[in-house]
């Protein structure tokens, strides 16, 4: 039995500025995916209320900057695997 250990990862790609980042209509969205568990995925989409593209992307690295900062706080899940 071994310990598998959940962080979070967050992959950016360098050569698109607006990786994450989707257009709706002049309204621009985060969309990003997160994996609960191995075996199941779940897109979220979220607002991020504005219609100009350089405050989406300040609002996209702040919000993933505060999601890293909280991963850094709480202590790793562990589950047992068999």
């Amino acid at each position: 039995m071994s310990n598998v250990i959940s962080l979070p990862a967050l992959r950016l790609n360098p050569e698109n500025p607006n990786h994450h980042l989707w257009n709706n209509n002049g309204t621009w969205f985060l969309h990003y995916t997160v994996y609960p568990t191995p075996f199941t995925k779940e897109r979220i989409r979220r607002s991020l209320g504005t219609k100009d593209v350089n405050v989406a992307r300040q609002r996209r690295d702040s919000f993933f900057q505060h999601l890293l900062g909280q991963s850094a706080q709480t202590p790793a899940r562990q589950t047992a695997v068999a």
